[in-house]
């Protein structure tokens, strides 16, 4: 049997019209409210959410050192791009 994910309450205010959007979704789904909120945050994570999730990592790598110099591998590209053509 899968090990059930822990979870946490969070208490947020949403405008009207889009918790009527999410009730009105939830009731032609027969979900809760909840579930679509959940899967609206799930895909804004695996969208938006990813890309700022990514650049957090990147900057990340850069104030670790983790780079190379873009003029070091434009050079290198060009020495392998050269010995092929050659």
């Amino acid at each position: 049997m899968p090990e059930a994910k822990q979870s946490e309450s969070v208490t947020l205010r949403v405008p009207s019209d889009i918790l009527a959007d999410v009730d009105r979704i939830a009731g032609g789904t027969e979900r809760s409210r909840s579930y679509i909120i959940l899967r609206a945050l799930k895909a804004y994570l695996v969208q938006e959410g990813a890309d700022i999730l990514g650049a957090i990592e990147g900057r990340m790598q850069l104030d670790a050192g983790e780079h190379e110099d873009f003029d070091v591998v434009l050079a290198e590209m060009n020495r392998i791009i050269a010995g092929k053509v050659a």
